[in-house]
């Protein structure tokens, strides 16, 4: 069995994750990472490049992959899960894990980041609000553990979960 961690960016998916993985003796993969050493490019040169879609086969593929593995901790990008494909396929091989934070939290956090292409826009807490609206059915649709990570350490939440965990 895997845990997957998911949530809007900023929400704490690979600090978090990193640390339960160590704590469960799993391997942790962050899927963003992982797509941009299969590509050789970056989030944004990828979206920029290729575009969203291409972004998301490649994430979709990836999802795929991990599904039939064992023993990852997952970190999943802010709309994997916003894929049913993706939630499909994690949740058959995966305890999912939701993590929440308030928009000025995800705010301050994502605020000093320039490689969010997401929120390279005119309004970012609009964005961020539109994005979490949106997004916030699925999550909660499929969530198995939710934690709210608005002024905790990322060690305090990954202890959280395993807590958490069935």
């Amino acid at each position: 069995m895997n845990v997957a961690v998911y949530g809007f960016m900023g929400v704490g998916k690979t600090t978090s994750g990193a640390l339960l993985a160590e704590a469960l003796g799993y391997e942790f993969i962050d899927m963003d990472d992982e797509i941009e050493r299969r590509t050789g490019k970056t989030i944004p040169e990828i979206f920029m490049d290729d575009g969203e879609a291409r972004f998301r086969e490649l994430e979709r593929d990836l999802v795929r992959e991990l599904s039939g593995k064992d023993g990852y901790v997952i970190g999943c990008g802010g709309g994997a899960l916003a894929d049913l494909v993706n939630t499909e396929a994690l949740r058959v091989s995966s305890t999912l894990v939701y993590l929440t934070a308030s928009v000025d939290e995800i705010l301050e956090r994502t605020g000093k980041e320039s490689h969010r292409p997401l929120l390279k826009v005119d309004d970012p807490r609009k964005t961020v609000e539109e994005l979490i609206a949106k997004r916030r059915p699925v999550y909660e649709r499929y969530a198995e553990v939710t934690i709210d990570t608005t002024d905790k350490t990322s060690k305090e939440v990954a202890d959280e979960i395993r807590g958490l965990l069935p």
